[in-house]
This record gives structure tokens, sequence and C-alpha cells, in this order.
């Protein structure tokens, strides 16, 4: 599995956003999946470390479920993104139950954001032409030139941390996990990560 998103994949979808095109030395850090106890505070007290801001794709039921812990992210002022209600894969998923997910995240959102910017990521990055032409009418879909995969349990921690690096220039969109599944290589890779970036001059925005 590739950590650098191909370029063949960017040409084929150009609608999506993949990356940032800038000269500037900015990252864009995402995290999809929370809000989740523990690992979610754990991301937003490590990025606080770096003056780092970053865009969290949230899980409506999760949003539910846990609105101090959704509070605290954008709070913080971190960007918040749509990533369904469910965690639904758009390929394996009926158009027409996929949109009415994802509107029902935008509507949990929208009760403590009523004004955010609207973004989109779709869970697992898979996601039919049919449902990219009927949400690009409203929503900016964003998808990722680096992925952690920190979700792994097949690769260590210092793995994780070097192929994300390896993976990430200026512009770079760069996708963690603030999941239980993830929490191991995330927790190890994101500091150090942070600290490696910083120390070369770069800084950390949301989208």
């Amino acid at each position: 599995m590739l950590y650098k998103t191909p370029a063949i994949l960017r040409s084929i979808y150009p609608s999506l956003t993949w990356k940032v095109e800038t000269n500037e030395k900015v990252i864009y850090l995402s995290f999809d999946d929370g809000p989740i106890p523990e690992v979610t505070p754990f991301v937003l007290n490590t990025l606080q470390q770096y003056n780092a801001k970053a865009t969290f794709f949230c899980i409506g039921h999760n949003i539910q479920k846990l609105p101090e812990i959704f509070q605290q992210v954008y709070e913080a002022g971190h960007s918040i993104g749509n990533h369904t209600f469910h965690h639904l894969k758009g390929w394996k998923t009926e158009d027409s139950l996929y949109l009415q997910d994802t509107y029902a995240c935008r509507e949990i959102i929208s009760q403590y954001l009523p004004d955010t910017k609207l973004l989109f990521r779709p869970p697992y990055g898979r996601i039919k032409r049919s449902q990219i032409i009927s949400l690009k009418k409203e929503y900016q879909i964003i998808m990722w030139s680096t992925l952690s995969q920190d979700y792994r349990k097949d690769i260590s921690p210092k793995e994780c941390l070097q192929n994300t690096i390896d993976a990430t220039q200026n512009g770079s969109i760069v996708l963690f996990h603030d999941s239980l599944k993830a929490q191991q290589n995330m927790a190890f890779a994101l500091p150090e990560f942070l600290e490696h970036f910083t120390e070369k001059g770069f800084s950390f925005r949301a989208l």
C-alpha cells in the first residue's frame, strides 16, 4: 500500500482536493474517525504543543455520543469536516442512503457550528462518481496526498513515522486517525512528525 497518493489517481479524480499547491513550507494535517475518548484529547494536546492546526473529519455518531470532546476540537481552532454519520463505504452503499447519512452528519455538526465550511472526506476514500457529483454541489471533497497508514497492525510505529515523513512535502494533506485502531502508531508518530517538520521550518494549518 502506498503512503504517497499516485499522480495518476489524482488525475482520474481532478475535482477532488488531494493537496494544496504552494511553495510555502506548510503541511495540512487531518484526522479521521473521531471524536474518541483519550485519543482525540491526546491529538489536541499534541497539536497545541506545536501551535499546529488541523482538520478533523468526524463521524456523526461519534459526535452524538461525545459532544464534549467534539466541542474541544472546534474550540481549539481546528477545522471540522463531515465523515458521514455511520462511516459508510461509498462503493457498497446506494447513493440515496449515502447522501442521507452524509446529511445526517451535517445536521449534527450544524447544531454546534452552523456556519462551518462544508468539507467532506469519504470513509476509506471510497466514493462513486455519482456520489461525487451530488456532494460537489455543496461540499469541497478532501482526499489526501500522504496516508500515514497508522491503522495497520503489520507495521511498527517507527515505520509509520518514517514512511509518512518520506511521503510529505510542501502543501501535503496528511491523513492520520484519531481512532482506537490507529492509536498505537499515531501516538508515536504524530509528535515525532510534528517535531521533525517544525525543525525544518514548516507550519501546520487547517483546511
